[in-house]
């Protein structure tokens, strides 16, 4: 009987291992998917910045 209950511990702990692994592994996925975003963004909001001051440099251009 109670190497059955050793057995049965042993599995309950084994799957708690293997659901906070699947757990770490999302969260760590779902970081990735974050910083991801995060560099899209950035990209993005620099080429706006870019376009942006190459409109102000032909705005002065013709202004001159």
């Amino acid at each position: 009987m109670k190497t059955n209950r050793n057995r049965s511990t042993d599995m309950n702990t084994m799957h708690e291992a293997l659901a906070r692994a699947q757990m770490t592994a999302r969260l760590g996925e779902a970081h990735q998917l974050r910083r991801g975003h995060q560099l899209v963004m950035a990209r993005r909001l620099s080429r706006k910045a870019e376009q942006a001051a190459q409109q102000a440099r032909l705005v002065l251009a013709r202004a001159i």
